[in-house]
């Protein structure tokens, strides 16, 4: 962790590191994509998990050593249809899959903040939906979680992912709830409002942060 006081010692600043993390539908995209806007690099997990499973990844080659090509389309493109079904009945496979994908997805994000920050970026967020349960909270300098009431969360799951209350309830219950995410973090943005509003709020942290 870098000592913050520190951060600056004349011309010379220590890149900061920051974990963006929030829980499904409550907007972390929105706020990712404000980052970026702003001129910060963004390390997008999501965008990594698909990236290592393509053909010619070493994780790709893995997989189908472990799980056979069945699992693979016409285009020898994996079958995430046919690889869930196989991983969600058998939790001994589940934990096989992700012994091969997550330390491939660790290594990226790490590779990618690394090189972000060797070209001179002064401050990197890494965008990770597992920040506290896979512990990447502990190799960043801050954290923030994107937040909604419950019922927003909810109502906005069932309207985008065309889900019952039901099947709404049970993804949002599968992972850690908001409020704990948000007890964890440095920061929470309130994303219940606009959109402008929780820009203005993002502003005002890197504003407090000495980032901006």
């Amino acid at each position: 962790m870098h000592d913050m006081s520190e951060a600056v010692r004349g011309e010379w600043k220590v890149a900061i590191v920051i974990g963006l993390t929030g829980s499904i539908a409550t907007g972390k995209s929105t706020v990712s994509q404000m980052f970026k806007d702003f001129g910060i690099p963004v390390v997008d997990a999501d965008k990594i998990a698909r990236e290592v499973v393509y053909p010619g990844e070493n994780a790709y080659e893995s997989i189908v050593k472990a799980f056979g090509e069945s699992i693979l389309l016409p285009d020898k493109t994996l079958d995430r249809k046919a690889l869930g079904s196989i991983i969600f009945a058998d939790e001994v496979k589940r934990k096989l899959l992700n012994s091969i994908i997550h330390p491939a997805i660790r290594e990226r994000i790490f590779q990618q903040k690394d090189d972000y920050i060797e070209a001179g970026e002064q401050c990197v967020v890494l965008d990770v939906p597992l920040l506290f349960e896979g512990n990447y909270s502990k190799v960043v300098d801050r954290t923030i979680v994107v937040a909604v009431d419950d019922a927003v969360q909810l109502e906005r799951l069932m309207q985008r992912n065309e889900l019952t209350e039901k099947d709404a309830r049970e993804r949002i219950n599968s992972q850690l709830s908001i409020k704990e995410k948000a007890m964890l973090a440095d920061a929470v943005i309130d994303n219940n409002g606009t959109v402008a509003e929780s820009r203005d709020q993002l502003k005002k942290l890197l504003i407090a942060w000495n980032i901006f």
